[in-house]
């Protein structure tokens, strides 16, 4: 764990990972499972801007997140990698723009995707895409800036 001490969203996020499957498996079928038991949250997110491309998605979602929050829209936003600590990926639309989730927003928010999960197979990056739409699904906002990793059209 990097950063220093480690929270208590990084211990979970350390717990996920050991759910990573034996197989590798390219479907989708993990992610919707998951998002149905976890009441489909993927249906209730703001409009969605998809961030593509092999370099500069970082930069390309920080312009776009700053542009709309100067012309006065409420932006959530779902990046990778983070700096330092595993939050500042998912950040919340607030009054003053957006800002990284708080961690014990992360952990609450983990601790009900593992529950929702029941022990099955998913990789960490499943598992954590689901928490970030579950919290996206549950803050109001104008738009989700949302990088598009490797499964491109199906991201």
């Amino acid at each position: 764990m990097s950063g220093g001490t480690a929270t208590s969203s990084d211990v979970i996020l350390e717990r996920l990972t050991k759910l990573h499957p034996k197989l590798i498996d390219l479907s989708l079928d993990r992610t919707w499972r998951l998002l149905a038991a976890l009441g489909h949250p993927e249906r209730a997110l703001p409009p969605v801007f998809h961030i593509a491309g092999t370099n500069g998605k970082g930069s390309v979602s920080a312009y776009l997140r700053a542009a709309l929050e100067a012309g006065g829209y409420a932006v959530h936003s779902y990046t990778s990698p983070h700096l330092v600590r595993f939050h500042e990926r998912i950040r919340l639309a607030g009054k003053q723009g957006s800002a990284p989730i708080p961690e014990e927003s992360l952990t609450a928010l983990l601790d009900e995707c593992e529950r929702a999960n029941a022990g099955e197979p998913i990789t960490f990056f499943e598992i954590t895409t689901a928490a970030a739409l579950l919290a996206f699904s549950r803050e109001p906002a104008d738009a989700l800036i949302l990088e598009v990793g490797m499964g491109g059209r199906l991201d």
